[in-house]
C-alpha cells in the first residue's frame, strides 16, 4: 500500500497533504471559530466546537504541544494540595476529568502511579494528612475511579515499597494513587480527534495580527512559518487559547482585563535504577511539593515554581533550579542524586491568571474566559487535567455569541483516536509481536502511545521491515518515525525527538545519537535534500548544547542568554 493510500485509511492523519488542504480551507471559508494556540487548552476547543457542529480552524506557530502541554509533571490530578486550601470543589471536578479520561476518553494513555506520602511527625501529621487523603478517594467515587485506595503503612512496610527513602526521614507513610499521562502524545490525539470530526489544523502557522470591522474582531492574518505566505482567515470568532502569549495576543486590539503572568517549572530526569522504589513519592517542601515520578525506565524529579519573564518558547532550567531539586530530594532518599545522575532535564511555564475580570468574564476557579472585545475570546490559566471543562466554557462563550442554537458540550463521552475497542487489544501485545516480528517489550510500548490504532503503525512495518529496527535511546522504532512525519504532522526534527518521542529527555546524549537516523527517515516523508537533512541535524545539535550551557549557568538571566543562542527550528523569536 502507497504512503496516501495508508493516509487515507487512518482517521485524523495530520499528513502533508492534509496540511495544504487545510491551510487553502483557512484562506477560503469563513470560519464559525478560529482557535490560536495548539496547546492541550487549544486543541480541547477545537474538538469541543468542531463537535458541536461548528466550523472550525486552528493555527499553532510552532508545534502541538510544543510549549507548556509537553513540560508539565505529566500528572492527571485532583489536586490533593488544593485540600489544604478547602477548595473542594475544584478537587471534584479534577477527580472528575481523572477518571473520565482514566476509564473512558482516552484509556490508552493513562496509567495509574503509585505515590508515598512520608510521615515525619507522630500523630498529628497521620491524621492531618490520613483525612486529607481519605476525603481525596471519596470525591472520586461514584465517578468510574479505576484507581486503588490509599493505605496507611508503618515505617517498615514503606520501607519495603521504597527501600531508598533514608530510614531516619519518616516515621510511617500514607501510599495513594493518581494517574499520569504523556501531555505531549495526549495533546497530539486530542488535536488529531478534531481533525478527525473536520477541524482544519494547521501548525507552523503564526498569527501576526488580527481583523477587524469597527470594534469587532473577524479573523486574523495568519503566515505560514515554512513557505512564508500569508493568508487572511475569516472566522465569526477567535479564540485566544495562547497561554503566557496569551497578552500578547489581546495587545493587538488594545483589549484589557484579565492578563497572565508565567511560572517556571523544572523538572530533572533520572534513570530507574538511581532511585530504589517501587513507588513514586511526595514530598513536602518549605513553599510547595517535590515529586519523584515513574517514568518508565525513569523518574521524573520536580518542580519548581518561580516568575520568569524571559524567552517564553524556550524557558532555561538553571543550575539553581537543578539544585534546588537535589537538594530537596536528598533530603529523603538514602543514597544522594548527583548532577551526574541526570539523564534530562525541561522546563516548562504554566500560565497564572492576573488582575481583576469584569462582567464579560466567566471565572472557574483556576480559569477563566473572557471576550475583552466583541469577536476575541481569551481563555486564561487552568490546569492540565482540566482542560476539557475549559475548552468546554470556552465554546458556550462562544455559542452565545453565535446567531444560531448550538448544542451543548459533548466531549465527555467523546473517546479520543485510539480508545475505541482499547478493551479488546490492550492484552494483544504477545500475538501481535510475534505476528510482526517486534519484541513484547516494543508493541507494549506502542500500545500505550497509540492504543486500538496500534496497527496504523504496525503496517508502516509491515511495508518496510527494515523499519522495526530499535532506534539508540532505547525503546522507539524507526517505522515511530516515518508514522510522525507521514500522520502526526511532525514538520522538523524536534517535533519528533522531543514530542513525538521523549528521547531528547530519556538518554543522556538527548537524542544525539539519533538525530542523523532520524532526520534521514523524515526526509522523503517531507521532501528533504541532503542540505535540509543536514540542516535538521544541526539545529538539534546546537539546541541540546545551548540547554546543557543553560543547565550549567548560575540564574535564569545567564541562562535565557546562552539558550537563545541556539536557533529555533522554524525560525521564529520570542519578544
Amino acid at each position: 500500500m502507497t504512503s496516501s493510500a495508508l493516509a487515507s485509511s487512518v482517521p485524523g492523519s495530520l499528513n502533508p497533504a492534509q496540511r495544504a488542504r487545510d491551510w487553502e480551507r483557512l484562506a477560503e471559508e469563513e470560519l464559525d471559530v478560529l482557535v490560536v494556540g495548539g496547546g492541550v487548552t487549544g486543541v480541547g476547543c477545537a474538538l469541543d466546537a468542531v463537535t458541536r457542529g461548528l466550523s472550525v480552524g486552528l493555527i499553532e506557530q510552532r508545534d502541538v504541544a510544543s510549549g507548556t502541554s509537553s513540560r508539565s509533571s505529566k500528572l492527571l490530578h485532583g489536586g490533593l494540595r488544593y485540600l489544604e486550601q478547602r477548595d473542594f470543589a475544584l478537587v471534584r471536578e479534577a477527580l472528575h476529568e481523572r477518571s473520565l479520561l482514566s476509564s473512558s476518553i482516552c484509556p490508552h494513555l493513562v496509567r495509574p502511579v503509585s505515590f508515598l506520602l512520608p510521615l515525619t511527625h507522630r500523630v498529628w501529621q497521620r491524621i492531618y494528612y490520613g483525612a486529607g487523603v481519605l476525603l481525596y478517594d471519596l470525591l472520586a467515587l461514584g465517578r468510574r475511579n479505576p484507581l486503588p485506595r490509599h493505605r496507611h503503612l508503618s515505617r517498615r512496610k514503606a520501607l519495603e515499597l521504597v527501600p531508598g527513602l533514608d530510614e531516619d526521614f519518616m516515621i510511617g507513610a500514607i501510599r495513594y494513587y493518581d494517574a499520569q499521562v504523556d501531555d505531549a502524545r495526549h495533546t497530539l490525539t486530542v488535536a488529531r480527534t478534531a481533525a478527525r470530526h473536520g477541524a482544519a489544523v494547521v501548525t507552523s502557522a503564526r498569527l501576526t495580527g488580527l481583523l477587524r470591522e469597527g470594534d469587532k474582531v473577524v479573523g486574523a492574518t495568519v503566515v505560514d512559518v515554512e513557505s512564508g505566505d500569508e493568508i487572511q482567515v475569516r472566522a465569526k470568532k477567535v479564540v485566544n487559547a495562547t497561554g503566557v502569549w496569551l497578552d500578547e495576543i489581546q495587545d493587538m486590539v488594545g483589549a484589557s482585563g484579565l492578563r497572565v503572568t508565567a511560572a517556571k517549572g523544572v523538572h530533572i530526569v533520572v534513570p530507574h535504577d538511581a532511585i530504589d522504589s517501587d513507588s513514586g513519592l511526595i514530598l513536602r517542601t518549605p513553599t510547595s511539593v517535590l515529586f519523584v515520578i515513574p517514568w518508565g525506565r525513569h523518574w521524573l524529579v520536580g518542580t519548581t515554581d518561580t516568575s520568569y519573564e524571559l524567552d517564553r518558547a524556550h524557558p532555561a532550567a538553571s543550575a539553581s533550579d537543578i539544585d534546588y531539586i537535589l537538594e530537596h530530594a536528598n533530603e529523603a532518599l538514602r543514597r544522594p542524586l548527583t548532577r551526574d545522575d541526570i539523564v534530562g532535564v525541561y522546563a516548562g511555564l504554566r500560565p497564572l491568571v492576573s488582575g481583576k475580570a469584569d462582567d464579560t468574564a466567566r471565572l472557574s476557579r483556576e480559569h477563566a474566559v473572557l471576550e475583552p472585545v466583541p469577536g476575541l475570546i481569551s481563555i486564561a490559566g487552568g490546569k492540565y487535567t482540566t482542560y476539557r471543562v475549559m475548552a468546554a466554557d470556552t465554546i458556550d462563550m462562544v455559542a452565545d455569541g453565535l446567531d444560531r442554537k448550538v448544542p451543548g458540550s459533548c466531549t465527555e463521552r467523546l473517546p479520543l483516536i485510539g480508545a475505541d475497542q482499547w478493551a479488546v487489544i490492550k492484552d494483544a501485545g504477545p500475538a501481535l509481536a510475534a505476528e510482526h516480528g517486534l519484541s513484547a517489550a516494543i508493541v507494549e510500548r506502542l500500545l500505550w502511545r497509540h492504543g486500538s490504532r496500534v496497527n496504523d503503525v504496525l503496517a508502516v512495518v509491515d511495508a518496510d521491515p527494515a523499519l522495526a529496527e530499535e532506534l539508540p535511546g532505547g525503546g522507539y522504532i524507526a517505522a515511530e518515525v516515518v508514522y510522525a512525519a507521514r500522520h502526526e504532522g511532525a514538520l522538523h526534527l524536534d517535533d519528533v525527538l522531543a514530542r513525538r518521542m521523549r528521547i531528547s529527555i530519556e538518554t543522556d546524549q538527548r537524542g544525539l545519537l539519533v538525530a542523523e537516523q532520524a532526520a534521514a527517515l523524515m526526509a522523503p516523508e517531507l521532501g528533504w535534500d541532503e542540505a535540509r537533512v543536514g540542516q535538521e541535524v544541526e539545529l538539534w545539535r546546537t539546541r541540546i548544547d545551548a540547554e546543557r550551557a543553560a543547565n550549567a549557568a548560575p540564574d535564569d538571566d545567564s541562562a535565557d542568554e546562552v539558550r537563545r543562542a541556539a536557533l529555533d527550528s522554524r525560525g521564529l523569536t520570542d519578544t
